[in-house]
């Protein structure tokens, strides 16, 4: 099953990670744009490898263990980039460490009440932090060459990136609660 359709496209996700990497270090507004379209792919394959593996009845242990990891490697990714490459810089770092930082419990949290099945259902909030989190680091991504299309994309980025962290605290803090109640529940040290 690790080349079914889905797999290949979750796989396709991480490897074209470095080529976007690449093109933000290229400071010409071709290689931003080029950035960009490869980043929207990469995005539409998040969507649509799970879609496509339910609907194909493909769905894989190895889909399941892949298809998070490519998205935290994606977005951690580019968090760090776009903070070395300043469009996020100053004040405008904390949302990317807070979304890390979540992202490192949450994971921590699956990881521990994983092996106890007890599983923690993802909250339509979520779905909409990931959404507008995705939206703003392609504003990211484009940076300053996106002003002849739309001014200020820079800062509409960071502003989309802030209210996504908000968003993010939110749903954490709902996982998290969980965690502990369950951990309170076995008398967890």
């Amino acid at each position: 099953m690790m080349t079914s359709l889905p797999n290949l496209m979750t796989m396709a996700r991480i490897l074209v990670i470095p080529l976007i990497i690449f093109l933000l270090y290229i400071p010409l507004a071709w290689a931003a744009w080029a950035a960009l379209f490869l980043y929207i792919l990469a995005a539409i394959t998040d969507f649509f490898d799970g879609y496509i593996a339910r609907k194909m009845n493909e769905v894989s242990d190895f889909g399941k263990f892949l298809d998070p990891i490519a998205d935290k490697i994606l977005v951690g990714s580019l968090l760090v980039v776009l903070a070395a490459l300043d469009r996020l810089d100053g004040i405008w770092v904390i949302p990317a460490v807070v979304i890390m930082v979540r992202e490192f419990l949450i994971s921590g949290l699956r990881e521990y009440l994983g092996p106890k099945n007890v599983t923690v259902p993802v909250m339509k909030l979520a779905k909409w932090k990931t959404a507008l989190q995705m939206t703003a680091l392609g504003f990211l991504i484009v940076g300053h060459y996106g002003d002849s299309v739309l001014p200020y994309t820079l800062l509409i980025g960071q502003v989309g990136l802030s209210i996504a962290a908000v968003m993010t605290v939110i749903t954490g803090w709902h996982y998290m609660r969980i965690g502990f109640n369950h951990m309170k529940g076995e008398g967890g040290s």
